[in-house]
């Protein structure tokens, strides 16, 4: 499996707090059949630069690595950044370079509030101006803010892909919504959004034993099949 979603490199953002914590957290995700995770630390633009950003995530990158030179059983990682929403982020050029290692899919998180007219069109901008493919962090749990659905339908209809968390399954309102969105034919990926290894740690293992009691082990296939082809397809040019 491809974790899309995880704080797991070591004091970055509010994930692991060590590279100690770091560890365990690897092991965890090795344990329950990962074999690459998509390390997407916190990016805000109105808090750091880019640059800071990059060099911290470097660093962080640079000791995970260095783990795995000495134990074989850790996963493969790929830098990455969950990008928080921005106004002008469909003109910002610096979205590129925090794109998923070696490709043009960015994870932006969008704002817990009803979506707008002009959030629309900064994603639309990024997909036909910027040529980079968009996937929404953990799109349940927007769902209830969104009163009005005509740009929560109209965002959703854009070519990108969905990352829902495998946590969220384990809550009824927010299941009721993946649910919704697997039923609906729309483009599924699985991401544990673990920061730690007690209150928020790697999931996908039981994710995917809920979805599979509801709709059978083709749905994991097909979640599975379609995370490794979008990471070979849009691989940067």
């Amino acid at each position: 499996m491809i974790d899309f979603h995880s704080h797991i490199l070591p004091a970055i953002d509010d994930g692991s707090f060590s590279l100690e914590e770091t560890q365990e957290m690897l092991r965890m995700e090795e344990q329950q059949g990962v074999r690459k995770i998509i390390a997407t630390p916190h990016f805000y633009a109105d808090q750091k630069s880019v640059g800071d950003f990059l060099t911290k995530r470097q660093e962080a990158l640079r000791q995970v690595r260095e783990l795995a030179r000495e134990h074989t059983w850790v996963p493969d990682i790929l830098a990455g950044a969950e990008v928080y929403y921005f106004p002008g982020m469909g003109r910002a050029e610096m979205l590129s370079q925090m794109c998923i290692e070696g490709t043009s899919l960015l994870l932006v998180e969008m704002p817990f509030a009803q979506w707008t007219k002009d959030m629309l069109k900064e994603l639309h901008n990024i997909i036909e101006k910027q040529k980079l493919t968009i996937i929404l962090a953990h799109v349940e749990r927007y769902y209830e803010f969104q009163r009005k659905k005509e740009i929560w339908n109209q965002i959703l209809e854009l070519p990108l892909y969905i990352q829902v968390n495998a946590g969220a399954l384990q809550s009824r309102k927010k299941k009721s919504c993946i649910f919704k969105l697997i039923k609906n034919g729309l483009s599924v990926i699985m991401g544990s959004d673990c920061h730690n290894t007690t209150s928020r740690p790697p999931n996908l293992e039981q994710g995917c034993e809920i979805l599979s009691k509801k709709f059978g082990d083709s749905v994991i296939q097909r979640i599975d099949d379609l995370g490794k082809r979008i990471l070979e397809e849009y691989e940067a040019k």
